[in-house]
């Protein structure tokens, strides 16, 4: 008796410990098939360009919906703003029309996104769907207020035989730190320096003119050309089609060889063509005002503003990431975004060359 009952303890307890272990290997089992953590989302911001900000709100929608990992916000703050946000780590992406100058924070890459133009676009009743003829002499002289009135000598000697009108000319310029500016005002320093003495910049201390009008944005400076007869204003190329649903017209420029020319993508890539091939290393390159004969005198390389140094290696594969699919004709330079905006792509040699800043982020 004792015997069995012995027997039926010990059978007890393996049954007890056969259930334990079986229990142990349903509860591994449940945790090998359970579902893998979804990976983590990045967040990444620009700020920056006005004139790059209407092709980043055609960029992030798609390359958002193919790359579900990341968020990406842009914010068109100014060329200014975005450079500092880069440099102070504020976002991962500054954007500007401007290149860095030599004396930027060690570890700052400019890298060219696509190629864009600016124009000079007025309010001249019964003229803004004519292209009037202007030069870089005569814009100097409206901005330093030689030149007042639109029948001016001067800018009837560039219109022969058009009865130009007897009305004030109302400069506007940029109210914030703009690459838009540092484009203008380059343009004039290069085309006409007897005459515009202040240089360039992305803010500069303006000549008073009596009369002058301060807006912030190219959408600013394009409202500002709205609701003044008479003005004359500086605006990136992205918002061509803005002012010219607001009947606002826009100048052909005389061009260093003397030649009158629109921005149009034949004119821009000529005036590219003559350039791009002296683009350095560092990318930082003027590309305005240059020889060709039908190259129109104001294009620029729109730049990304980038640390080399990011918060960590999932922000930097992110950043990288997005600019390799931003200059890839497949990607962010294709037709598709770029017409839109009125820009160009960037030639096969830009593309090497911002490729290989782009993989020195980390």
């Amino acid at each position: 008796m004792q015997l069995s009952v012995r027997r039926a303890a010990v059978g007890i307890a393996l049954a007890s410990t056969l259930g334990l272990a079986l229990a142990g290997c349903g509860s591994t089992t449940a945790q090998t098939g359970s579902k893998p953590k979804a990976a983590t989302t990045v967040a990444l911001q620009e700020t920056g360009s006005s004139l790059l900000f209407p092709l980043f709100q055609l960029w992030i929608p798609s390359y958002t919906g193919s790359h579900k990992n990341v968020t990406l916000n842009a914010a068109s703050t100014g060329s200014g703003t975005g450079i500092s946000d880069a440099e102070n780590g504020t976002v991962q992406i500054g954007a500007s029309d401007a290149y860095l100058p030599p004396n930027a924070p060690s570890g700052m890459l400019n890298i060219p996104l696509a190629i864009s133009a600016q124009q000079i676009m007025y309010n001249v009743p019964g003229f803004n769907t004519k292209h009037l003829n202007l030069s870089g002499q005569v814009i100097a002289g409206i901005y330093t207020g030689k030149i007042t009135n639109w029948n001016d000598s001067a800018i009837a000697k560039l219109n022969p035989g058009v009865p130009l009108p007897n009305l004030k000319i109302v400069p506007i310029h940029r109210a914030d730190g703009s690459g838009d500016t540092f484009l203008f005002t380059q343009f004039l320093t290069k085309s006409s320096p007897s005459t515009w003495t202040p240089q360039f910049g992305t803010s500069i201390s303006w000549p008073s003119v009596q009369g002058s009008v301060s807006a912030t944005g190219n959408g600013g400076m394009v409202t500002a050309l709205a609701q003044n007869k008479g003005s004359i204003a500086y605006v990136g190329i992205s918002y061509l089609n803005q002012a010219t649903q607001q009947g606002i017209g826009y100048a052909a420029l005389e061009n260093k060889a003397g030649s009158f020319v629109l921005p149009t993508q034949t004119s821009i890539q000529a005036e590219a063509a003559g350039l791009v091939s002296q683009t350095p290393a560092n990318e930082s390159i003027s590309l305005i005002y240059g020889l060709g004969a039908n190259a129109y005198p104001i294009i620029n390389y729109e730049y990304a503003i980038v640390s080399k140094t990011q918060s960590s290696p999932q922000v930097a594969k992110a950043v990288r990431t997005f600019l390799d699919w931003a200059i890839s004709g497949s990607g962010g330079n294709a037709s598709s975004f770029l017409s839109q905006v009125h820009f160009q792509p960037l030639p096969s040699g830009t593309v090497t060359l911002s490729q290989k800043q782009i993989a020195e982020i980390q």
